[in-house]
């Protein structure tokens, strides 16, 4: 039985003891993607597949995923999906995650035919394990090399490790900015870049990258971290819908600040 806070030990002490890996995230956009339902996160809406209401969505976070004009884009997320290979971690939504539930979870096993050592918790470093993600994780990006793919409005001037280079990504970067996944890969076959931490904030774009990037060459590690650093990068969209960063950041009482993921065994 997979652990929560034993699969974030295991990627604390690979960045502890610099062993390159990949950690990306298929989370329930990613998840709804591949079911091939629509996904709208607006300014003040959403949709996924037949589920709509209304929220507040910045800049940063909007995106758009329809299933008739985008099918390559889904295609492709299954491709960076089924891939397996040695240190390439792939995490999923558990059934305890209130947007996802046990059948989709068991699909997303059942696509992938099968559980395997590779899959682990796509919320591996939010929820009950982001204060060990801030306050373990983070101060061992200080004496590494890192490379930022990350929104064009964020300000990285306050994050407490020096970056070396940023990838700026837009809105809805999985379809706009495809071709960063090949930017980033160019950068690093041109440059020898070996041994650096490259973090991912790019939505179902860094998929893409992080696939691309681990396939062929393994020299790098590679953190899908989502929104992670939002409080930190002068974005404030994080204040209306990522609970477990209010409930760090702020104060603020949520049940995703303290929730821990558990692992379901599937017959």
């Amino acid at each position: 039985m997979k652990k929560f806070d034993t699969a974030f030990n295991n990627l604390l002490g690979k960045i502890s003891k610099k062993e390159n890996f990949a950690f990306t995230r298929f989370s329930d956009g990613e998840l709804f993607i591949m079911q091939n339902k629509t996904v709208i996160l607006a300014k003040d809406h959403y949709v996924t597949g037949d589920i709509k209401g209304p929220n507040i969505y910045t800049k940063e976070e909007q995106k758009e995923f329809l299933p008739e004009r985008d099918g390559f884009y889904r295609e492709k997320l299954i491709e960076c999906y089924k891939h397996n290979r040695d240190n390439y971690f792939k995490g999923i939504c558990t059934g305890t995650d209130a947007h996802v539930g046990t059948e989709n979870f068991k699909y997303m096993i059942d696509l992938h035919g099968g559980d395997h050592p590779n899959l682990t918790f796509s919320n591996l470093l939010i929820n009950a394990n982001y204060r060990r993600f801030v306050e373990e994780m983070i101060p061992l990006f200080q004496d590494r090399e890192i490379v930022y793919i990350v929104n064009e409005n964020a300000d990285i001037s306050r994050l407490p490790f020096d970056i070396k280079k940023t990838f700026e990504i837009g809105a809805n970067c999985m379809i706009n900015d495809y071709e960063t996944a090949e930017k980033v890969k160019d950068y690093i076959n041109e440059n020898d870049i070996k041994n650096h931490i490259f973090l991912c904030s790019a939505a179902s774009l860094s998929n893409y990258v992080i696939y691309e990037c681990f396939k062929n060459n393994q020299n790098n590690t590679f953190l899908d971290i989502g929104s992670c650093l939002n409080p930190l990068l002068k974005l404030e969209g994080w204040k209306y819908t990522r609970g477990y960063l209010t409930h760090y950041w702020l104060g603020k009482n949520s049940n995703f600040g303290t929730q821990v993921d558990v692992w379901q065994t599937i017959d």
